[in-house]
């Protein structure tokens, strides 16, 4: 027994090669791929343009919302559904905080809470349904994207509402404030964004150590040094150039953490090892022990809850709530998950590479939009991208 740990500790590089490596693990790299040659692609064609401070931030600001609903969209879509209402969701809570706020003069903390709280309602409404009724998610949720659109128009008497309070619109458009007292620069949120990818970096070394203890390790060592040597340049980088401009936005640090407590849960729990089970094989789900009805009425309630945060933040960024707000949403962030490799079928994805997905989406908007490509055509390319990430995973499903 001695003997054999000491191997299996010695031996941590796998018997696969590289390419081979690569080859079963296409989905998970790919979207890193893509996304690094569309990023050097705009780059270029822009004339160093996307890469500057203020159009890095930009980036992010506008792509936020997006974002924090694809986190929510993607347990929705391991599950096995759909929800097609998020982006009028999204629009009605932010009419919501707007009557509440400025019509109302409720407080915009408790304002907040109480929209989160209504966006979680309406998801669990609408789970409810799937989960237990065995309604269609796309139905119910199509029938949802209509009720709440109606609601958005009733709700602003077909009017925009606003201003927004100061102190409410720094959600989206604050920034972290200077504590170190840089003078040309954020130090203090270049340091954050340096402690923040060290972290990273030491937990994937020490995750990989855990690993090699139990001779599990998969993941060829140059795959492992050069993917985790590339996030944590790109980590201190993008520091770097958000904080030359004006530092870290709040609305970061909100994604952030979201992307790290879903991260966690998603790979790290039992509650989001069930909800991939269940999305890839719901009757054996059910009978090893698992409350599949439960779980995916959970995840509705949670993506209406993330629906409703975006539904905040896209409001204080516009400083305004519109009749209009959300429309067409639902398609970026479904279309998100599915670049970043979630599965059609369920039971595949994960937060990182939704995440991946959607700044693909926000590049490709962003440098189309410098370059003057038209509303129109960047619908159509934007189609092809979403026809060719479903495409690559069905030919991948076949060569498994």
């Amino acid at each position: 027994m001695t003997q054999t740990t000491t191997n299996v500790d010695a031996s941590p590089v796998p018997v696969k090669s590289p390419l081979t490596f690569l080859r079963s693990h296409m989905r998970e790299y790919g979207i890193l791929f893509a996304l690094i040659a569309i990023m050097a692609f705009f780059q270029v064609a822009t004339g160093g343009i996307l890469l500057k401070p203020v159009n890095i931030t930009n980036l992010i600001l506008q792509n936020s919302y997006i974002i924090i609903m694809a986190i929510g969209m993607l347990l929705v879509i391991v599950a096995g559904h759909i929800d097609l209402s998020v982006g009028s969701v999204m629009g009605f809570v932010g009419a919501l905080a707007a009557v509440m706020i400025v019509n109302w003069d409720i407080p915009y903390f408790l304002a907040g809470i109480l929209c989160i709280i209504a966006g979680a309602i309406i998801g669990a409404a609408q789970g409810f349904w799937v989960a237990y009724f065995r309604i269609p998610s796309f139905i119910v949720t199509l029938a949802g994207m209509l009720v709440f659109k109606g609601l958005t128009l009733w709700l602003l008497a077909g009017q925009s509402v606003g201003p927004f309070p100061a102190q409410f619109q720094l959600i989206a458009s604050g920034f972290i404030p200077d504590l170190l007292g840089g003078e040309e620069m954020n130090l203090f949120s270049l340091v954050i964004g340096v402690l923040v990818a060290s972290g990273i970096l030491i937990l994937a070394i020490r995750n990989r150590n855990e690993a090699g203890k139990t001779g599990s390790i998969e993941e060829p060592f140059s795959f492992f040094a050069a993917k985790n040597g590339l996030i944590f340049v790109a980590l201190i980088y993008m520091s770097f150039l958000m904080a030359d401009f004006r530092g870290l936005p709040n609305v970061f640090i909100v994604m952030a953490l979201l992307i790290a407590v879903y991260s966690f849960v998603t790979s790290r729990t039992t509650v989001g090892r069930r909800i991939y089970a269940i999305g890839g094989n719901e009757k054996a789900a059910m009978l090893s022990g698992i409350n599949s009805q439960r779980l995916t009425f959970l995840t509705f309630a949670n993506m209406g809850a993330l629906a409703a945060l975006a539904g905040l933040v896209f409001a204080a960024r516009l400083n305004t709530a519109t009749p209009k707000a959300g429309a067409g949403f639902e398609l970026d962030v479904i279309a998100a998950v599915f670049i970043g490799g979630a599965s059609m079928s369920g039971g595949v994805g994960t937060v990182v590479g939704a995440v991946i997905g959607a700044f693909i989406m926000g590049v490709m908007n962003n440098g189309m939009s410098i370059l003057g490509i038209g509303i129109d055509w960047q619908q159509c390319i934007k189609g092809l991208v979403l026809l060719a990430a479903v495409i690559f995973d069905v030919m991948n499903k076949k060569k498994g």
